[in-house]
């Protein structure tokens, strides 16, 4: 028994040791606090709240099939994370950079502009799964802190790292996750405003913030990072930001 618990601890510093690179996601604990303030203190009912509207929102039909898309955003990027993670550290990094620091700008936002939505639907006149589903996401997540959207932001972010990794390359198979995961990230983005969980405003407002932020960590932060190639386990070419290792002229 002891020699199995030794055997396991070895095991576990083995692993640490080797994935020590995954410390940025211990911003999860900065988002979360936040994201749970601002919802705890700007709610429906707040007096200075925002309210996000646009004409084209009352021109979009509520249809609950988009449930689907929507729910899988919850699977679709931590896929995407988990996969650079273990394919490239440089791409995780980057990865991260592009995500956090949109989250946070996001969050930013909503705390010194308080806005929401009156778009949800009051009664939906029919029953099946799809609604029932609906009707818990309205439950459970408040229809306030909406602009940008991070949940339209967050899948952009994703599928570009993900397209833009030297692993999605050369292969049939990966080209084809290429494709699939470009329909999905279309649906996801679509679904917020087809749920009436996002107005139109909030759709653009996450894709304006992604272009920005493509820009700012692919062509600034990482223009001088190398990415090494499918099976290129070079240790020294793992950098984590350009401002930390620039390349010697």
């Amino acid at each position: 028994m002891k020699f199995q618990k030794t055997q396991i601890q070895k095991h576990l510093k083995k692993e640490f040791k080797q994935y020590r690179y995954a410390w940025p996601l211990l911003y999860v604990f900065i988002y979360m606090p936040w994201f749970v303030l601002l919802e705890k203190y700007y709610t429906a009912d707040y007096a200075g709240l925002h309210i996000i509207h646009c004409v084209l929102d009352d021109m979009i039909p509520f249809n609950e099939l988009f449930i689907i898309p929507y729910l899988l955003w919850f699977f679709y990027i931590p896929a995407v994370f988990v996969f650079l993670f273990y394919h490239s550290k440089n791409e995780f990094y980057r990865l991260c950079a592009f995500e956090f620091s949109g989250m946070t700008i996001a969050l930013f936002i909503c705390t010194i502009y308080p806005n929401g939505l009156h778009l949800r639907m009051e009664e939906i006149h029919r029953q099946n799964i799809f609604v029932h589903m609906t009707q818990f996401i309205y439950t459970n997540d408040t229809p306030t802190n909406v602009f940008p959207s991070i949940h339209v932001f967050a899948t952009l972010a994703a599928h570009l790292c993900l397209i833009k990794s030297p692993h999605m390359k050369n292969s049939n198979t990966r080209k084809y996750l290429k494709f699939i995961s470009g329909c999905l990230a279309v649906l996801i983005c679509m679904s917020t405003v087809f749920l009436k969980q996002h107005s139109i405003i909030d759709l653009i407002g996450g894709i304006l913030l992604a272009i920005i932020l493509y820009f700012v960590v692919f062509y600034l932060w990482f223009q001088n990072v190398d990415f090494p190639a499918p099976n290129d386990r070079d240790p020294k070419k793992h950098q984590v930001l350009f401002f930390l290792n620039r390349k010697q002229k």
